[in-house]
């Protein structure tokens, strides 16, 4: 059975801008092998018309708080806490009559594989009509009509006779294109893209993201981006989370955390990316380890048996003390702001180029 519990002393969104606001945010998942912490503890804002990047490695959590932010979770074996206020109502003790109410309507996801988000057994334009019809109650002709506006919007060639067809006659590219039509047809205030472009070629990728960006200008969404692909986000996001093992670990402004990062793991993914002005024969630089398993994670900090630093911070800090992040510009990490800033300078930046 589901534990919705709304923590007491959950702060109050930063301001009137906040129109996504999370607070100290858990989720777990009780399996045959114990309890997953999949999310732990993790507050963040996101307001109309700006879109907050989320990052991190497959498994830190990025992709199951969004889906908690529209309720789409397995009620049997999830235990949720904290608080999520979208446009001033609570979600996490909403019913899920009201849940379905702000999905697809308020609130809309664009998922990262098209091909399996969308129904094989009808049309494309019967899929982005129905949302439609449920949420403002036009006729099927109307909707029909919206469903075909949308995908012209979204760049779809004649788009009366291509949302006749099936997913599986539409490309990788225009499946996407589609999903995003889908996700935009009852103008949403927020939209959450889980990594919408991971599977397409180059091109299509920059056309996607270009699309993103037309249609937010068009309608004002807000838009939380989910990736792990820094490039995309350095193109897409006024704003970057970065999540480690269930809790995020740095945010700032994108030029604040690419330009200037503060925490060693945002360090190891800035140095494990590929560069055009960079000798292409040289060895990218992974982080050393894999991220810790969520049903034991690590004591103290989730990443010191991954952090070649932690020797700069004497003792047993890292190991006994789990370091917070504070609000605004700020990294979850014991080492000092100056030794951040002097091994960044000296050893970090000098890498990146």
């Amino acid at each position: 059975m589901t534990t919705l519990t709304k923590t007491e002393d959950t702060p109050a969104p930063t301001g009137p801008e906040a129109f996504l606001s999370v607070r100290d945010l858990s989720v777990r998942f009780s399996t045959e092998d114990g309890v997953v912490k999949a999310v732990d503890g993790l507050s963040f804002d996101v307001a109309r018309g700006k879109t907050l990047g989320i990052v991190g490695e497959s498994g830190s959590g990025k992709s199951v708080t969004n889906l908690t932010v529209l309720g789409l979770h397995n009620p049997k074996n999830t235990t949720i806490d904290g608080e999520i206020v979208l446009d001033g109502q609570e979600l996490v003790t909403a019913t899920e009559k009201e849940l379905e109410k702000v999905r697809g309507n308020k609130a809309a996801m664009i998922f990262q594989d098209p091909l399996t988000a969308l129904s094989p057994y009808y049309t494309v334009g019967r899929q982005i009509a129905e949302p439609f019809m449920k949420h403002t109650g036009a006729s099927k002709r109307a909707a029909w009509e919206r469903a075909v506006e949308m995908l012209a919007k979204v760049g779809i060639p004649n788009p009366k006779e291509r949302a006749k067809d099936y997913p599986h006659q539409f490309s990788g590219g225009m499946r996407q294109r589609a999903m995003i039509a889908m996700a935009l047809v009852c103008d949403p205030d927020l939209l959450i893209a889980d990594e919408p472009t991971t599977a397409l070629d180059v091109t299509v990728q920059a056309q996607i993201l270009d699309l993103l960006k037309d249609l937010q200008q068009e309608f004002g969404s807000a838009i939380v981006f989910i990736t792990h692909d820094l490039g995309v986000i350095a193109d897409m996001a006024d704003d970057i989370m970065v999540m480690y093992a269930g809790s995020a670990i740095e945010r700032g402004t994108t030029d604040q955390v690419l330009r200037s990062p503060q925490h060693p793991y945002t360090w190891g993914l800035l140095n494990s990316m590929p560069r055009l002005d960079s000798d292409l024969s040289a060895p990218l630089t992974p982080i050393p380890g894999s991220p810790p398993s969520l049903l034991n994670p690590p004591a103290g900090c989730r990443f010191h048996p991954r952090c070649t630093f932690q020797d700069r911070v004497g003792g047993n800090r890292c190991v006994a003390e789990r370091p917070l992040l504070g609000p605004d510009r700020a990294s979850a990490c014991h080492l000092t702001a100056d030794q951040k800033r002097t091994i960044f300078i000296e050893e970090i930046k000098p890498r990146l180029g």
